[in-house]
Formats: C-alpha cells, structure tokens, sequence
C-alpha cells in the first residue's frame, strides 16, 4: 500500500494559489520522512499553465544565496533529493487551467517586480499563456518557437497566437468559461478553463509533460482528467473541436440521428433553434445522451494519447515513467482510463468523517492498482477540521481519516499544505507528531493490508443504471458539492446499511458497454456467498451470463429494486459479530486475505465524544468471524494489533465454522490477524 503525502505545501494563512506551489525546501523531506511517505501528489511544476519558461523556472531557475541559507532548492534539486530518500515525485498538470495573472514590471520590462499579489510599483500588465503565445515579453520569456518550431497550429491549419481563445472551452453562446473554483474572488487573476479536445492544447500539454521529466519527475499527474466534460457545471462544451467532434460521432453511429444535415450540424446552434440552453432542462435536451458518450471517448482517447506520450518521452531518455490522473470523485466516466494509469489518484467529492462505503467503492473501483486519497475542502468536514487542529483539538478525528482509509483498501494521503479551495486563506497542515504516530503504525504493519478480501458479500454498482440517478443526486458545481439526499439511490442505500452495520463486503462495478471494458465473469463472483444488485436495471450480456453461471453454482444472488431493511441483503447471515461491549452502529469491519491464508481483520471504531475530545473506547466484546477454506475449521491463532501500539495474543474458539475471540475493547483502530 502507498502512504502518499498531499503536497502542495501551500503557505498557512495565505490563498492556495493555483497553478505555481511556492518553492521547496530541504527541510521538507524530513517530515516527509517522519510520515514514511512513499509518493507525493499535486507536488511539483504545476506552473506550465501560466507558460512553458515558468515552468522551467520552476523546474531548473536559480535560487539566490539567501534563500539557499535557508534549504531552498529548485524542483529538479527537490526531486532528486526525494528520490535520495526514497520518496516518489509527481509532477502536477493542471489540464484544464490557462492562467491570466496581473503583473508589475520594470521600465524596460525585463523584470518582474510583482506578480498576482501586486505593490503598486513599475508598469502595469498581464503575464500568463497569452502573452506567452504571442511572445509578448521577449526580455523575460523564451519565444514560443524554441518550443514549437514550426509554431503553434490549430484543426483548421491556421497558425495560433492567441492560446487560451484558440483553447479554451465555450459554453452555447461562445462565452469563454472560467475554471471558477480555482480563481481567487478577491484577487484579479483569470483561470480560462481549457479543452484537451484542441489538438493545439494537447501539444501544449505534451510540451509540459517533456519539461517535467527532463526535470527528473518519477511520474506525470494528469489533473481534471474529465476534461472537458467538467465543463458540463458552466454549460460547455461548444467549442469548435467538441462541435466538429459530436458531428463526426452522430455519423458514425449505425443510425445516425434523421432530419440532421451532419455535413454542417453545429449540436449548439441548433439545441438554441430549439430553446435550449444546455444548462437547465439536461435531461429533455435533445441528443445529451449521445454528447455525453461522445465526451466519454474522447475523454479516454486524449488522457490515452497524453500518457502513450508520457511514457515513449520516458523511455527515450532512458527512464520509466509513471502516470497518474485525479480521478476525482471515482465516477465511472473514469473507469475507461484505468488501464492507462499505474496509480490512481482520487480527490474525494465530499469529505467525512465516516464513509467506509466509498473506501470499498473506490477499492472496487481500483481493482489492483494502488489508490492514493486526498481531502476536498468544498462540501464536507475539512474547514472545520482544521480549525479544531489548530486549537489543539480533534486529533482522533484526523487519526480516523488515515486509518479509515487503509482498512478499507486504499490510502489517504497526509495533507502538507494542501489545498483549502480558493476562498479559504490557509492551507491545511496535520499536527506533525499526530500524523507521524499513525504513518507509523500503517508503514510497521504494512504486512496486514491487501487488495483482495475474504468478505462474503459482493454489492454491483451497475454503471448505467445508476448513471441517471447520481446525477440527480449530486448536481452542483464543484464549489459546493452539495448531494440532494431526496434523491433515492439503492446502490447508496444497500452499502450505507451494511458499512454502518459492520458487515463487510466488495464493490464489484458493472460497466455499461461503452465507458471501459466489461470484463465481469462468472469468476469474478465465484468467491462471494452473496451478490447484491441493487437498482440493477441494465445489465450487458456478459454480465447476465456471469450471475447465470454464479447462480447455477450455488451462489446467492440478490436484487433490490426498494431497499427494505439489512436482513433483505443477507441471506446468508452475518459474516462478522461483536456482542458485548462494542457497538455494532460505531464500529465498521473489513478483511484482508494475507499471503500465507492468514486473514486480518479491521476494525473502525467511530466512537467519538466531541466533549472529551477522543474517540472511547469500547467494551469488552466478543468477535466472531466466518473465515474460507482451512480456516473454518482448524486450529488457529490469533493476535491483535492497536494503533496505540498494543500487542496482544488472543485465544481462539471454533464454533460452527466462526472463529472467536475476546477482546478487552476496541480503541480508535484494531486489526485482528487469523493464521
């Protein structure tokens, strides 16, 4: 398992300015070591947004003496000092931001003397991709051409010099869009939401990605990787590229839609003949649906086409590269590049302090590849935990986040200054002694973590037809976040029931037969007792063959169109119990097969007294456990590990195929190993 750092190292008290991290320092890495961080993410050259010469400043700029007194060091030096200590680096690419910022220069504009937070001295300007692409500052910049010979060249063969209006995303009207939760209200700078779907913005992009690795990155981060169908919360995309792009998609369809001349359709033009607007009405709005699927392979073409090129520019210069992309919320129109990633970054829609149900979606979701999670701060817990941190408080909560994260099959990053959104000045630190502690405990007992569990029941999240649903569900901009609970989602229902029940189980995905390879079998669910679908209303033929062949061999198979209760989803009976002291509602469970056969099983305790300020702990309690193969019946033994360190041998009773122990209580965080 990964232990990632979040770090953008953001100042406290201070916006998180996007696109440029603030330097780095030599210091840094011992903390980064304190945390036992095996890969950092958002962490390096995330400056090529505001040009291709500041992101080499970035990367290989000198640093003056008196910031080297004090540790300061380039990113490349960063990088390679981390790759001394055994830490992995990512270069961050902003994919969808173009950045605008004010500037203040000399009289001979060969020096910047203020940028985005201005004085009020020199000349008054703009510095940023514009003015980059029309090599407007030739004292400061390098000109476009030392990075693109042959200058810049859009779909139409014409030469480009103006790169955020040949770039940037469009709503119906032509209005150019705003990538809105990244600008700062209070400040002038602008951030143009750009479309990877511009072949001139994909060149440019690849141009970002050969400076990051010639600056020594261990791997490529491709942030919004959505792009553009992000766009969709400010009414895009209409730019010529997605128009000339939806047409080619409608002719080749087997039946393309009548009464179209797709010769010279314009898909905005014609949904304003109509009164549409393509920002309410979303679900009467002629041909969304094929839109959204002909965003969806694009979206897979152009992240494919950036990480093919990744990799071969790697490999030329004799190194392996890795990428990885922000996955966002794990929505399936992600499914579609995880063969094209060899980790899987994740930015969670809503951050809580007790969601195991989405840690198992994500784990799904992941399948074999590792996951590293980072905290959002727009629609969830974040600015208040880091208040309470910061008066000394809330230390269990923050605990609970890592190691939540881990029993249910996949990482949560440490934030280091990490990101608080645009409006919020201040950038949130973990107390260092609080984090440091846990990264301990998760690196010492590493062995006691795996992707593949023994839990007897398997919940389908079936893509399509959940697809409509989530929508309705979760509508807003991503600076609110916001979920419309009257929405009822089965899915939701069934595996919020069974996590708040400790009963643990895997997420299977069913993918429609457009977004991502279906590769369901009737060996995917041969190892579950029970398969839950929940509002499982399309399934492809593949998938109907494998619960045929799973059913005929004696599994159990469950299908909930009205959630009713959690005995409905069991009939199998619990895998898990605890009787005495603990809980059942504060406690969630998970298990992890070993290698060897021996099985770990970890528990969650969400007890949390705000008044005391910790999370109790519990009862004496009793746990019973249904273990596979030999196992069931042989003689075993037992131990228990707690995150404050404990260590204790517990017996073991084999009572019609459970294993049993006694446990003095649960803390915060337990892991029972069965061998």
């Amino acid at each position: 398992m990964q232990r990632g750092v979040y770090f953008d190292a953001w100042f406290p008290r201070q916006h998180c300015y996007h696109p440029s991290l603030p330097p780095r320092r030599l210091r840094m890495l011992d903390d980064l070591a304190d945390y036992r961080a095996t890969t950092l993410v958002w962490a390096s050259l995330g400056g090529g947004s505001i040009s291709l010469p500041y992101l080499e400043q970035e990367a290989f700029g000198p640093v003056d003496a008196r910031s080297r007194f004090y540790g300061f060091v380039n990113d490349s030096e960063f990088i390679a000092a981390a790759q001394a200590r055994g830490i992995k680096v990512f270069g961050i690419v902003f994919e969808a931001q173009g950045w605008e910022f004010p500037v203040e220069l000399s009289e001979g504009e060969d020096e910047v003397l203020a940028i985005n937070e201005l004085r009020g001295v020199g000349t008054r300007g703009w510095m940023g991709l514009r003015e980059f692409g029309q090599n407007r500052y030739p004292k400061l910049w390098k000109p476009v051409e030392s990075y693109f010979p042959d200058g810049l060249v859009n779909s139409l063969g014409e030469p480009v010099t103006d790169i955020i209006e040949e770039c940037c995303a469009r709503d119906i009207h032509q209005t150019a869009l705003h990538a809105r939760w990244v600008e700062c209200p209070d400040r002038e700078h602008q951030c143009f939401y750009m479309d990877r779907n511009n072949p001139v913005w994909r060149a440019y992009l690849k141009a970002v990605i050969k400076i990051q690795i010639d600056a020594g990155v261990d791997g490529v981060q491709l942030d919004e990787t959505e792009l553009p169908l992000g766009s969709l919360q400010y009414g895009g995309c209409f730019c010529r590229d997605c128009m000339a792009g939806f047409r080619d998609h409608l002719a080749a369809l087997p039946v393309p839609p009548a009464g179209i001349d797709l010769t010279t359709f314009h898909y905005g033009q014609w949904l304003l003949e109509q009164g549409f607007d393509f920002k309410s009405r979303l679900d009467e709005t002629p041909l969304y649906a094929e839109y959204y699927r002909y965003q969806l392979g694009a979206i897979r073409a152009h992240f494919g086409e950036l990480a093919t090129y990744a990799r071969e520019y790697g490999r030329s210069v004799g190194r392996d590269v890795l990428v990885s992309g922000n996955f966002f919320n794990m929505d399936p129109q992600y499914l579609g590049l995880v063969d094209d990633v060899d980790l899987i970054v994740t930015e969670m829609r809503n951050t809580t302090h007790r969601q195991p149900e989405w840690f198992r979606y994500v784990a799904g979701f992941a399948g074999d590849k590792d996951v590293i999670v980072v905290e959002n701060p727009y629609g969830g817990v974040v600015p208040a935990l880091v208040a309470s941190l910061e008066e000394g408080r809330g230390y269990d909560l923050f605990r609970l986040s890592l190691f939540e994260a881990a029993a249910f099959g996949v990482n949560m990053s440490v934030p280091y200054g990490s990101w608080m959104g645009a409006t919020i000045e201040d950038a949130f630190y973990a107390p260092h002694e609080v984090a440091a502690d846990a990264q301990a405990f998760l690196a010492e007992h590493e062995r006691f973590f795996a992707k593949r569990s023994v839990n007897e029941v398997a919940v389908v999240y079936s893509v399509e037809s959940n697809r409509e649903l989530i929508a309705k569900a979760d509508v807003s901009d991503n600076l609110v976040n916001a979920r419309d609970d009257s929405v009822v989602v089965p899915y939701r229902q069934v595996t919020e029931a069974l996590a708040g029940a400790a009963v643990p189980f895997d997420v299977v995905i069913f993918p429609d037969d457009r977004t991502a390879p279906d590769r369901v079998t009737a060996a995917t669910l041969s190892r579950y007792g029970t398969v839950v679908l929940p509002h499982c209303t399309y399934l492809t033929g593949a998938q109907e063959a494998a619960l045929a062949a799973y059913a005929a061999g004696g599994g159990r198979v469950v299908r909930v169109d009205t959630f009713t209760g959690l005995e409905s989803v069991l009939p199998g009976g619990r895998q898990v119990t605890l009787e005495g002291g603990a809980d059942l509602a504060e406690v969630a469970v998970n298990t992890a097969a070993l290698d060897g056969g021996a099985v770990a099983v970890h528990l969650v305790n969400y007890g949390y007294d705000a008044e005391a300020d910790r999370v109790r702990r519990t009862g004496a309690a009793t746990l019973s456990v249904r273990l596979p193969g030999d196992l069931a019946t042989a003689t075993a033994t037992a131990t228990a590990y707690e995150s404050d360190g404990t260590v204790t041998a517990l017996d073991v009773d084999v009572v019609d195929g459970f294993r049993r122990v006694a446990l003095d209580g649960l803390g915060l965080y337990t892991i029972v190993v069965f061998a």
